[in-house]
């Protein structure tokens, strides 16, 4: 086009007025520096040209030096991940052949405790949250069975809108349990959504809906509330549907979850409050921080505790939580928490209310498996010689002189 209306011939440059030996181009834009100028603009001087050419041999270099830094990088991260896989094999010999067919003689050993600690091979992870969360409640697969298809009958009755009478059980309104159920289906495509084997047409759909259906049948006085779905669906994960209903049921049932999920205001608010004192023992800074800012515990742990982290962290990391939890029980959940804040505690500091409640709210997506255990590590379980447990049953204790206190006088 541009030869036919200006009648000339295009001709290339001759080889000689190109770059040569050029090796290394980092961007196309970043060896402009060294072309000449126009000919319709005063030529540069030698100064400028010799500038010119220092200035691209150093944005090369960096840009050399950028590469290389990155291929080192790339090299440690691959030489981690081929480490933690050995680590995983091993650890899962070791957990096959001699810890789970001798599991109640050594869960308790500090061998078992510090390999558990190091996280569970995915391969041993179901088996071993289902041994150590117990079955209390003795549910049986064939208990499942009945509770399932009680809900699935009702599922049946309420889309073809039957009449009350047809529906009513004990416990719960028709308008409650019909609102639980509608509640579950919406929360199943929020559960873990950037995975998408969740939502609907996913393959644990209908599992997902047929576990939080099966519970609020086997427990109408607890109901579906919002982050069991996260529970069933990281256990669902890890075991087969009878025994992930199990293992949902009876974690359910732990007095922590049940105080939650029960929406237990006192109760709650004693964990609040043992929380805060491991708090305080531990970031003291921190602690007087959200203290001037009146920012209480609920703000951010109610939503932590709920989904036990599954929401929060990333799920691989969720899943180490949730190993050491079934070891130590509800105490680690705090303790996660206090380890969050330790994590972050630098970056907290310089925020304001606002702020502090949304970081928490959403967490940063690049916490480490690393970062996050090593600050659990550093905190310590224990006040003034108290241990949780010891802390909690104390506040409890207080509470109840103060129930006694505040009584009425018995009528003479």
């Amino acid at each position: 086009e541009y030869e036919a209306r200006t009648g000339r011939m295009y001709k290339p440059p001759p080889p000689s007025a190109r770059r040569k030996n050029i090796e290394f181009e980092p961007l196309s834009t970043t060896a402009l520096i060294l072309e000449d100028r126009p000919a319709n603009l005063p030529a540069k001087s030698v100064e400028e040209a010799l500038r010119h050419r220092q200035e691209y041999d150093e944005m090369v270099a960096e840009a050399k030096k950028r590469e290389i830094k990155e291929a080192h990088k790339r090299k440690k991260i691959m030489r981690e991940r081929f480490k933690q896989e050995e680590n995983i094999a091993s650890a899962m010999v070791i957990w096959v052949n001699e810890i789970l067919p001798n599991w109640e003689g050594m869960r308790a050993t500090r061998r078992v405790r510090e390999l558990w600690w190091q996280g569970l091979p995915p391969s041993v992870r179901g088996k071993v949250w289902s041994l150590a969360v117990g079955n209390e409640l003795n549910i049986t697969p064939e208990l499942y069975e009945i509770f399932l298809s009680r809900a699935k009958e009702r599922w049946k009755s309420f889309s073809e809108t039957s009449s009350e009478n047809d529906i009513e059980d004990a416990g719960a309104s028709v308008a409650d349990r019909e609102a639980s159920l509608e509640l579950i289906k919406l929360d199943i495509s929020r559960t873990f959504p950037s995975l998408y084997i969740f939502q609907k047409g996913g393959p644990y759909h209908d599992l997902l809906h047929s576990v939080l259906g099966a519970y609020t049948c086997y427990r109408p006085d607890v109901g579906y509330v919002q982050g069991m779905s996260f529970i069933a669906a990281v256990l669902i994960l890890n075991l087969e549907e009878a025994d992930a209903f199990i293992a949902f049921a009876n974690l359910l049932n732990k007095p922590c979850q049940l105080a939650f999920f029960r929406v237990d205001h006192s109760m709650m608010l004693k964990y609040f409050a043992a929380f805060e004192v491991f708090f305080e023992e531990n970031l003291p800074k921190l602690f007087l921080h959200f203290k001037s800012y009146s920012l209480t515990p609920d703000i951010y742990l109610i939503d932590w505790i709920f989904t036990l982290y599954s929401k929060s962290l990333p799920l691989d990391l969720a899943c180490r939580v949730w190993d050491v939890f079934c070891r130590d029980g509800e105490e680690f959940l705090f303790r996660t928490g206090l380890g969050i804040l330790r994590l972050y505690e630098d970056i907290l500091l310089q925020m304001d209310f606002i702020h502090i409640a949304q970081f928490l709210t959403k967490l940063p997506e690049d916490i480490t498996s690393e970062k996050l255990f090593s600050c659990i590590a550093a905190i310590q379980m224990q006040n003034s010689n108290k241990k949780w447990a010891q802390v909690f049953a104390s506040l409890m204790k207080d509470n109840k002189e103060g129930d006694k206190n505040h009584s009425p006088a018995p009528k003479s």
